[in-house]
């Protein structure tokens, strides 16, 4: 602290020095033995008064202290002397440094909804002896703010019999509804200690992969949330060629400061809060607390508002991106505990989901790795047939809409069981599909002969994300293009029963009558190298419709593949069938095919069109009983 800066907080405090006490001072005079208090939390934990409380805690047997994410390496238990039942910790959200305790049995975990813990303390159902703060300095009107934490310690300060305030010059002082006056402080010290840093670690390669699938997700113009995580953090740095993004979230961190830089975020298109970032409380770095210092863009509120799913839900694309450990089959979430040891919390989770999905256009978003490495070095699913014993479902199955892994997306919301059955193993790993299929068929939550896409040699095929493409069409209008999935079932379905009887003779050379399970399956379960279909997806009304199909088969040689399309008829005129044969040579190129062929009928004017005008040498034209047969060279 410099001699100036320190001169000016003598002067703000001098009004009030009959406050200001020592550390042992302040401790022992408001806490005594079985007294209940609270310890600010995350990176604002008052450091220099929870050191000393823990000094001091053999003279203060059966004090409960509560906590929301308790962040610094303290170590309660062997500072205090290795005394395990001095005190009894209570956790709201558990941190790295109660973990241990909690699964021990030395502390508890009290799990409740973010949104909801000022309320135990603003009815009296929880009461509170004393609070446990650290603030900024006071302002010329005796206004200390409560920096960079603001969630749940300034309804629990204002509840609390007494208060007890860390001033620490380092402390930014934050806007919104995040100040505490002097005259509610009871005591205070002055401290000069950094605030706490946190550190998501280094983004991995499959932490990326999610990251871009979520980064898909989210339009421009979207109001983001983004939970405690390494991933929903590293879809900030995909999130760069978006425009006029909001922030209203609990917490977040540095990715966001760069993205205001950047001029992605500016909470111009806001439908509350215009302008504005809303947040809880931040965790990251020196340079993220410097930007919140004294900045109007940033408004910190306690987390009553911030999570309240109802403020939430009056953001238009709302995007909440929450990190699971665990999903289960049928879309259960578990993110608060590893079998029966509590792990974390619920936090906002739950607040934001519901929130986001009452949103207009919003979207909540689920993300974990497909897998878990173990200490033993043995890789286990966290996609599971049924959520391990004693694990928590943080976020129902009725309340789920997207789940990434870096394997894809699945969309649960609507779906039924089987239908969330096989999206779910969609973007499982693919070494434990098998095994997931299996429990579902055992469950009779699918078809008893459903199958996976598998390759010749038998191993699950990797679906080829790099074949999706765009297509606009001539009237404006965007088509999303990508290979088929075991998910299409039902779409592809219903786009063959959308053809008349002259279009299903057409394509099928017969007037077929029913596309049952057993007739598409073959269609959505392909290894994607011997064959390959393409499907068009587009947004009807909210709902994912597919309305084209292209495809090539393998032949009795190997070189040869035969093609075939369908469009849905309000879709045609608008040269879909001519981007999908393009497509599909270029595909087929890749996979080494030399020559497509196929089968017209003569009646069949727009297809053999399409042909005649593709551009590509006949190497075969035949006609015989109405029908017209083709092949012609895709390697030129």
């Amino acid at each position: 602290m410099s001699n100036n800066i320190k001169l000016d907080l003598l002067n703000s405090l001098k009004k009030y020095s009959k406050k200001k006490v020592s550390v042992e001072n302040a401790i022992l005079k408001f806490i005594k033995p079985g007294d209940r208090i609270f310890i600010d939390s995350g990176c604002a934990e008052p450091i220099d008064l929870t050191q000393k409380l823990i000094t001091l805690g053999p003279r203060l047997p059966d004090v409960e202290i509560l906590h929301f994410l308790s962040l610094s390496d303290l170590d309660y238990y062997e500072t205090a002397g290795g005394i395990e039942d001095l005190y009894r910790h209570n956790a709201f959200f558990i941190g790295k440094s109660l973990r241990k305790y909690v699964k021990g049995g030395q502390a508890d975990y009290t799990p409740m909804l973010l949104s909801e813990i000022p309320w135990l303390f603003k009815l009296g159902k929880m009461h509170l002896d004393t609070a446990l703060i650290q603030v900024s300095p006071p302002d010329k009107f005796g206004y200390c703010s409560f920096g960079i934490n603001v969630d749940i310690v300034k309804p629990i300060a204002e509840a609390a019999d007494f208060v007890i305030a860390e001033i620490n010059p380092n402390m930014p002082r934050t806007l919104g509804d995040s100040f505490i006056h002097m005259d509610d402080i009871d005591s205070f010290i002055v401290s000069d200690h950094d605030i706490i840093e946190y550190d998501y670690g280094k983004t991995d390669e499959v932490a990326q992969k999610i990251a871009k699938f979520v980064a898909s997700l989210i339009e421009d113009e979207s109001t983001i949330q983004m939970g405690i995580g390494q991933i929903p953090n590293a879809v900030t740095v995909e999130l760069e060629n978006k425009r006029d993004l909001g922030v209203h979230s609990e917490v977040f961190s540095d990715g966001i400061v760069d993205l205001v830089e950047k001029g992605v975020v500016t909470c111009k298109k806001k439908t509350i809060h215009k302008d504005k970032i809303i947040c809880s409380f931040v965790m990251g770095s020196r340079r993220l607390y410097d930007f919140c210092d004294d900045n109007p863009m940033v408004e910190f509120h306690p987390c009553d508002y911030t999570n309240d799913p109802y403020i939430i839900s009056q953001n238009k694309k709302q995007v909440a991106i929450n990190a699971a450990l665990s999903v289960d089959l049928t879309g259960q979430v578990n993110s608060d505990s590893i079998g029966h040891q509590f792990y974390s919390g619920i936090g906002g989770q739950v607040d934001f989901v519901r929130g986001a999905a009452r949103a207009v256009d919003g979207k909540p978003i689920m993300v974990l790795p497909s897998t878990a490495t173990l200490k033993d070095g043995k890789k286990v699913s966290r996609i599971v047939p049924f959520l391990q014993p004693g694990s928590g479902v943080v976020v129902t199955r009725g309340d789920v809409h997207y789940v990434a892994t870096e394997w894809g997306i699945a969309y649960l919301y609507g779906k039924s069981v089987r239908e969330r059955v096989l999206e779910m193993i969609n973007i499982s790993h693919p070494d434990f599909r098998g095994e997931l299929l299996k429990h579902a068929k055992k469950w009779n939550y699918v078809y008893s002969d459903q199958q996976l896409p598998v390759s010749i040699d038998g191993r699950i095929s990797i679906y080829p994300e790099k074949y999706e493409t765009l297509f606009k069409t001539k009237t404006g209008k965007t088509i999303k293009f990508r290979p088929v999935k075991p998910t299409d079932e039902r779409s592809i379905q219903e786009l063959h029963y959308s053809l008349d009887k002259r279009d299903r003779y057409f394509r099928f050379f017969a007037p077929v009558q029913d596309f049952r399970h057993k007739k598409i399956q073959p269609m959505v379960n392909i290894d994607y190298i011997n064959d390959m279909i393409l499907v068009g997806e587009v947004d009807e009304e909210g709902e994912q419709k597919i309305i084209a199909i292209g495809a090539f088969f393998a032949t009795t040689r190997p070189s040869l593949g035969e093609i075939a399309f369908v469009v849905h008829e309000k879709w045609r005129g608008n040269g879909i069938t001519k981007f999908l044969l393009n497509y599909l040579v270029k595909i087929g190129r890749e996979l080494n095919y030399k020559s497509f062929s196929g089968s017209i009928l003569l009646e069949n004017k727009a297809m053999l069109h399409v042909i005649d005008s593709s551009g590509y040498k006949l190497t075969l034209k035949n006609i015989e009983s109405g029908v017209f047969e083709f092949a012609f060279d895709i390697t030129k």
